[in-house]
């Protein structure tokens, strides 16, 4: 296994294992006079999410505010959430969606509403750390009458009702038809405006993420090996990411021809010396999602293989460089794509190029609002998150995504994590 090993054993935060690992395959290692197993990179690993400071209370009741002067702005009377993101993001409530409504309404002014089950009140009052007002409905009763009558008692007889994204068609279809006076819109210009611009606190929660889902690929590299299965990479980097404070974080891989899919193929793969592994996956971390793509050679890359490996790296880069405040998010997908197409790729999204967009949003969904895409003139702006990964796939041959999330300061932009140095150092 090549990777510059000296390089790679020299920068990895769990070198011990590497070392190890590496010195084993190369046969220059003498064996250990002690019986006990040898450790791994595994072994290594510690939870590095016990310093974590979550989003605080009052952190929620400001978002609740600025929420309410862009209602105000927007002359929204109310918002309906769903339970899904927008509603933990804005009460701290996580609610799994069933047939039975669970919802919060957020008026424009006073506090928030809840409406749910009445066989559920106890543990959904259990979960309120924001607003008291909890109406119940039973099980033969109409929800869609209970959502009406807090409509009404917030004077809301016609007006503007704001409709969170996320929000299920049958749950809309009922509320409108028992509130058949109120005109309906998307909520998007209150909820998506707050969850775009992120906080001190979200932003180091997304970096413990980030630099979290990195360790756990520098272990997942180390353990490559002939023969390996697409589900035993997945699993390597599931467990690191479980010891190392992500329980439920992981990735998945693809190797050799399959890695040309941007999003894998259903083709079960066997690493074999020469594969190009293209690796993308992620973690939660106090509800903020990490998003990295990494790609290396298992074994020593072809001069093709470099060669596209260093334009991707270049591409990123350039897409890097773009992003500059006030300048719109197009921006990053022109100058990163421009380098693939000036390399005789695409043009557009034409494969063998760059199929897909630049980049896409990030925060506590791994994907949000802020595309790095044509024709998305939305300035960059202090907070906003998004990804850069620019990929070349060539179909037949491999494919090659280097993928790393930034963020947006009043210095300018800023990486979560460095991107790979090369194709045989593939972490800082």
């Amino acid at each position: 296994m090549s990777l510059s090993r000296r390089n790679f054993i020299k920068t990895s935060a769990v070198s011990a294992g590497v070392v190890t690992l590496l010195s084993g395959v190369a046969g220059c290692a003498s064996k250990p006079e002690t019986t006990e197993p040898a450790a791994g990179p595994m072994d290594q690993l510690k939870s590095m999410a016990d310093d974590i400071v979550p989003i605080s209370i009052d952190e929620r009741k400001g978002r609740i505010e600025k929420a309410q002067r862009l209602m105000a702005e927007s002359k929204i009377d109310a918002i309906y959430l769903d339970g899904g993101t927008s509603m933990e993001y804005f009460t701290g409530i996580k609610w799994g969606n069933s047939e039975r409504m669970m919802a919060a309404i957020l008026p424009a002014k006073g506090d928030v509403k809840y409406v749910g089950p009445h066989f559920e009140e106890e543990r959904i009052r259990e979960l309120m750390k924001i607003g008291t007002d909890l109406r119940v409905w039973e099980e033969h009763e109409s929800p869609y009458k209970v959502v009406a009558g807090i409509f009404s008692d917030l004077g809301i007889k016609t007006g503007k009702v704001g409709m969170e994204e996320r929000v299920r068609f049958f749950l809309f279809d009922g509320i409108r038809k028992e509130a058949s006076n109120i005109n309906y819109q998307s909520a998007d210009p209150v909820t998506a405006a707050c969850r775009l611009i992120k906080s001190s606190t979200e932003l180091a929660l997304m970096q413990k993420a980030n630099d979290i889902t990195l360790e756990s690929y520098k272990v997942a590299v180390a353990m490559l090996k002939e023969g390996m299965s697409q589900g035993e990479f997945s699993g390597n980097t599931a467990e690191a990411h479980r010891r190392l404070g992500a329980p439920g974080g992981g990735a998945g891989a693809s190797f050799g021809v399959p890695s040309a899919f941007p999003h894998g193929s259903s083709t079960p793969q066997k690493l074999q010396k020469g594969d190009v592994v293209l690796m993308d996956g992620g973690c939660r971390i106090g509800g903020y999602s990490s998003d990295i793509s990494r790609t290396v050679v298992f074994g020593e890359p072809t001069k093709r293989q470099r060669e596209i490996w260093d334009l991707e790296k270049k591409a990123q880069a350039a897409g890097f460089d773009a992003a500059k405040l006030g300048d719109p998010c197009e921006n990053v997908d022109i100058a990163a794509r421009k380098v693939i197409t000036d390399a005789g790729f695409g043009p557009g999204y034409k494969v063998p190029g760059l199929a897909h967009r630049t980049g896409h949003g990030i925060g506590m969904d791994g994907h949000e609002w802020g595309n790095m895409v044509l024709g998305n003139k939305q300035p960059l702006q202090v907070g906003m998150c998004f990804s850069i990964e620019p990929t070349i796939s060539i179909y037949g041959e491999f494919g090659i995504r280097l993928e790393d999330c930034a963020y947006m300061t009043e210095n300018g932009v800023k990486w979560f994590t460095q991107p790979s140095p090369s194709i045989d150092q593939p972490f800082a």
